[in-house]
């Protein structure tokens, strides 16, 4: 009788953490790589992109869940190993800026500031990782809303990088601004919508 309630408290004591995992970050800061069972590449592509929309969205901590790998090979993590190893690409990008363990088979997650997005570019120092500047002409295709928020950050970005704000380097950093940000919100309805207020958060964020 004892090995068999030893047995049954551990689905209980699983159903209890998940509980808890559901009631501190929710269904919209958790990512569930789990259930899907995606390869490593898979995972890996999902995760960034997911990150990538919760961080335009102020999203402080999020929680991924890797599963513990109990099934993979060895009994290694895959997809845990594959997660954790894209984190240090993904912090000098400027897409988080730390990470630690939850639970065997989940990490918590912290985002950088969309500052730490935007000024990713700049701070880079290997030649293969730099962009060729943003095309200004996109500019012209967005509601007048849109540009002046763009403007601003433009403006409080050259202030705090030194920069004379002239009319050609504030219209080019308009065009970084949004091209970088615009790759971290996914196609559809409502899209300009949300970049505003992605830009607006940026500006607000201290410098």
């Amino acid at each position: 009788m004892k090995k068999r309630r030893t047995g049954e408290s551990r689905p209980q004591l699983k159903a209890l953490w998940q509980a808890m995992d559901e009631a501190v970050f929710g269904q919209e800061r958790t990512l569930n790589l789990r259930e899907s069972l995606p390869s490593a590449a898979e995972a890996r592509s999902r995760a960034e992109v997911w990150l990538r929309g919760r961080q335009v969205t102020r999203t402080e901590e999020v929680l991924i869940i890797t599963g513990r790998g109990n099934q993979s090979a060895g009994g290694v993590g895959v997809i845990r190993e594959e997660i954790i190893g894209m984190m240090p690409a993904l912090r000098r990008k400027g897409i988080v800026e730390s990470w630690r363990e939850h639970s065997p088979g989940s990490l918590v997650v912290k985002l950088a500031p969309l500052s730490s997005l935007l000024g990713a570019g700049k701070r880079r120092r290997d030649a293969s990782d730099v962009k060729p500047p943003a095309d200004t002409g996109a500019l012209a295709g967005l509601e007048s809303e849109t540009r002046e928020l763009l403007k601003q950050l433009a403006l409080r970005n050259l202030d705090a990088l030194g920069i004379d704000a002239s009319d050609q380097f504030i219209k080019q950093e308009m065009a970084n601004s949004f091209s970088t940000l615009l790759a971290s919100i996914p196609e559809g309805a409502g899209r300009e919508e949300v970049l505003r207020a992605a830009i607006l958060s940026a500006i607000e964020e201290d410098p």
